[in-house]
């Protein structure tokens, strides 16, 4: 879709004179706003209620891509603000248009990424009215938002928009909603009353470092310790504090595992990154440091902690020892808080270096183990092909620059155990919420934010079956990225608990879906697609795809895996636990 140049609509008073006060529209504010947060795209689908704020956004240079539901939308500019660090912004029309970017909404608020979702309304003069695609939008998105409002009057829409922005940020980031009803962005008012917040003179530093007196009681314990280990969760990913966690476990000497967008922060091969011995570290460390991440069902409520100390760091005082007592918690930005742990521990004398390394040889004693036990499934030749051997493949195939994208149940969590991204910020995941459906809308998002990186996402059929349509506004919107789908005809992941639970013959109910050539849709929607059946062909498929990726098209490669290969977290329903 071509940008459009074309100059600003300026409306005169009637019966004025040439120097007559400018007046501007709603929408046209709207887009003002948004330029000055630095919003460079939003992601939309049309409707009546919205269609000034277009209008404002061509004037501005504010890219303007539009997906066919608006849930896209939403998990779109979620996903744009994870891959640039700013947040993102979709627009949907009232009604039905806001209720479907709910779900977007609800899965940035679970995974802390901040997003403004902008909806409207029909007018305040139809008020109780009954008006089209009325609905109490604000009463509905306060419980999934950081701050939720209607805009009321025209000229406050550049100041509740400061407002709604300046609320993602507070605490650990998330979504924020406001409401703008027809007639407010239609209204064109005095532009000389109306107040511009300018970004980056109203908004107050979050870099906060904590208690200093807890810093200084964190390397005391450090220090001291003989079996530490660390887990880097999202927020340092949110802090932009890749360099910090580094220098925090490089020099105190901390094995280090990684969860959500933290993965990737230490490289494969660090002697300081561990993958597969979680469970046996947290068994057997003294001291365990969680940082940005909650202690929710992924964590087992705190419960699969067994160190006697327990750090937790965070952004959000609320995480802070939820569900589960800890030995130390620190609130404050997560970067600056290693930074200054490790200028408080450096240099002091350090009585348990020289067995951390040993628990760090240890650990990776272990690890090797757990590699040659899943060696065999990584390298079968089986047919069906064993979604364990796709896990290893892609794993091979990534690059230094590849953004992975994971988006399904079992199949994509068979590949935690196998894909290792190469560097910081090139992992996304829906988050704690679990939502299938996020994969082409991230893939969309980190191509338009990084055009030049490979973007590959990972789906299982059913989740791609939920956005799947949207790899045509891929197609249209030059947004190539390299789609492959673990097809095994079934929501397996639900299946494997049905199974367990009521047996076989009634474990398949609602759960099994039709054998879809994914390839073939690929090709109908202008696309590069491919059907894999033979474990030999995974990774030429992959090339042929990498190729068709580089040539401008959009890409999908549709492997058959075996439906009666489950991981184990979900044969042992931990997810539930």
């Amino acid at each position: 879709m071509a940008q459009v140049a074309i100059e600003p609509k300026v409306a005169k008073d009637e019966g004025k004179t040439e120097a007559s006060v400018e007046k501007i529209s709603g929408g046209h504010l709207v887009a003002k706003a948004l330029k000055a947060e630095g919003i460079d795209v939003i992601f939309t689908l049309c409707g009546g209620h919205i269609i000034d704020i277009y209008d404002g956004c061509l004037d501005e240079g504010i890219k303007i891509i539009d997906v066919r539901h608006e849930q896209v939308a939403a998990h779109a500019a979620d996903g744009y603000a994870r891959m640039t660090g700013k947040p993102g912004c979709a627009v949907v029309t009232a009604g039905p248009g806001t209720t479907d970017a709910v779900t977007g909404v609800a899965n940035a608020l679970r995974a802390e990424s901040p997003f403004l979702l902008i909806g409207g309304q029909s007018a305040l003069s139809q008020h109780m009215m009954g008006g089209l695609q009325n609905l109490p939008h604000v009463d509905m998105m306060r419980p999934i938002t950081k701050f939720a409002s209607q805009v009321q009057t025209t000229e406050r829409i550049p100041d509740m928009i400061s407002m709604a922005f300046r609320e993602c940020y507070h605490g650990a980031p998330g979504p924020s909603f406001l409401e703008i009803p027809r007639d407010v962005l239609d209204t064109k008012v005095d532009v000389t009353k109306v107040r511009f917040p300018q970004a980056g003179h109203y908004r107050a530093s979050t870099r906060s470092l904590g208690d200093p007196d807890d810093i200084q009681k964190l390397a005391d314990i450090l220090v001291k310790s003989q079996r530490p280990c660390v887990l880097l969760g999202t927020q340092v990913a949110t802090c932009k504090a890749y360099d910090a966690a580094k220098e925090f476990v490089r020099k105190l000497n901390i094995p280090a595992y990684m969860n959500g967008a933290g993965r990737g922060t230490l490289p494969p091969g660090d002697p300081h990154h561990l993958h597969r011995t979680r469970s046996y570290a947290f068994e057997k460390a003294d001291v365990i440091v969680i940082v940005g991440t909650p202690f929710d069902f992924r964590m087992g409520y705190g419960k699969r902690l067994r160190a006697e100390t327990v750090v937790q760091i965070d952004m959000d005082y609320r995480t802070v020892g939820k569900n589960r007592d800890v030995s130390l918690g620190i609130v404050g930005d997560v970067g600056m808080i290693l930074k200054s742990v490790t200028a408080a521990a450096t240099g002091r004398s350090d009585n348990g270096a020289k067995k951390r390394q040993a628990w760090i040889d240890e650990l990776h004693a272990a690890e090797k183990k757990a590699y040659e036990k899943l060696e065999p499934e990584f390298r079968s030749e089986s047919t069906p092909i064993n979604p364990y051997r796709v896990a290893w493949e892609l794993n091979e195939f990534l690059t230094e620059d590849t953004i992975y994208i994971g988006d399904g149940g079992d199949v994509v969590t068979i590949t935690a155990q196998a894909v290792q991204p190469r560097s910081p910020g090139h992992w996304m995941d829906p988050g704690p919420l679990g939502t299938l459906g996020v994969g082409v809308p991230f893939a969309m998002a980190a191509k338009f934010a990084h055009p030049k990186k490979e973007v590959l996402c990972y789906f299982g059929d059913g989740a791609f079956s939920l956005t799947g349509w949207d790899f045509e506004t891929c197609v249209r919107f030059n947004l190539p990225f390299l789609g492959v789908v673990g097809n095994n005809s079934a929501m397996n992941q639900i299946r494997c608990g049905q199974i367990m639970k009521y047996g076989k013959e009634r474990g398949n109910v609602g759960n099994m879906l039709g054998d879809v050539p994914y390839g073939e849709f690929a090709k109908m929607l202008g696309g590069h697609g491919e059907e894999v059946r033979d474990p030999k062909q995974i990774r030429p498929a992959l090339d042929r795809a990498r190729a068709a990726v580089a040539g401008g098209k959009p890409a999908l490669v549709n492997i058959w895996v075996d439906i009666d290969v489950w991981a184990p977290g979900t044969k042992n329903q931990t997810m539930y636990k």
